[in-house]
């Protein structure tokens, strides 16, 4: 069984992995004369840096621990009576943010989580253009490198009936279910961001609250979710106080709320 130090240790050796993943998005991203992306041809931009991404950090995966399976949004159609035997497993989304890449606004990131008895229990996200390395592990803390320096993060304290309290939308999902949670609110101000980002922004200390009342896939979520707790969040089924789990039957995650450190 794994300790919580070889579990650092574990996720630290992922670091490399997701950087080279995320330079080779890059080498794609920046190499293109006409940039143009179609959803069904297997030969756009998006596809061909989703398939090289996910190749790269499949084959390190297994050279670094072959005993732990990977599942990945390239890989996704495991049988669930194969991989609810899972103990320890891995959970990848090679390129997360598909409209970001083709909007080229730089909020995509690169995914790997740890996935243990159903829980996130480690992750590294890394977002190649603004070259920012988000990882954790359970109970180790939550950091960020960037600059050539790791620094912790920790999410804000707040209360929900405060005034003014930094709401993260999606970028492209919007919805009326997600409006009328603003709506409830004392004034709040949005803040965009894509992908991952979202989560990361409250272990930042950068926003409070993000619902997610639209549908995301497993993959889209692990490992942002154990870096916000680390920093001191919580994410949460909506309408409940249950964490949002993994390897579920059904890939495709239960709308939910992301908290920086709600007090009270």
């Amino acid at each position: 069984m794994m300790t919580t130090q070889s579990t650092t240790d574990l996720i630290n050796s992922v670091l490399p992995i997701a950087k080279k993943a995320g330079q080779k998005i890059m080498e794609i991203y920046d190499n293109l004369d006409d940039f143009e992306v179609t959803a069904k041809d297997d030969k756009s931009p998006l596809t061909i840096a989703d398939k090289e991404a996910n190749t790269i950090i499949c084959k390190a995966l297994e050279q670094l621990d072959p005993s732990i399976p990977i599942i990945s949004e390239e890989n996704k159609n495991i049988p669930y009576d194969v991989r609810k035997e899972y103990t320890y497993y891995w959970l990848v989304d090679p390129l997360d943010g598909t409209k970001e890449f083709i909007k080229r606004n730089g909020e995509f990131t690169v995914n790997i989580a740890l996935v243990h008895d159903n829980m996130s229990v480690a992750g590294v996200v890394y977002a190649p253009v603004f070259d920012e390395l988000y990882y954790a592990a359970q109970g180790s803390g939550a950091f960020i490198r960037k600059n050539g320096r790791t620094e912790s993060l920790n999410a804000s304290n707040f209360y929900q009936d405060e005034e003014a309290l930094g709401v993260v939308c999606s970028r492209s999902h919007l919805n009326e279910e997600t409006k009328n949670f603003v709506r409830k609110l004392n004034d709040p101000v949005l803040v965009s961001k894509g992908s991952s980002l979202k989560f990361l922004i409250l272990a930042s200390g950068g926003a409070h609250i993000y619902p997610r009342l639209a549908p995301t896939m497993e993959w889209d979520t692990a490992a942002a979710q154990i870096i916000l707790e680390e920093s001191g969040g919580r994410v949460l089924v909506a309408g409940s106080e249950n964490k949002l789990v993994y390897n579920k039957e059904e890939l495709l995650n239960p709308h939910f709320i992301a908290y920086a450190n709600m007090l009270g």
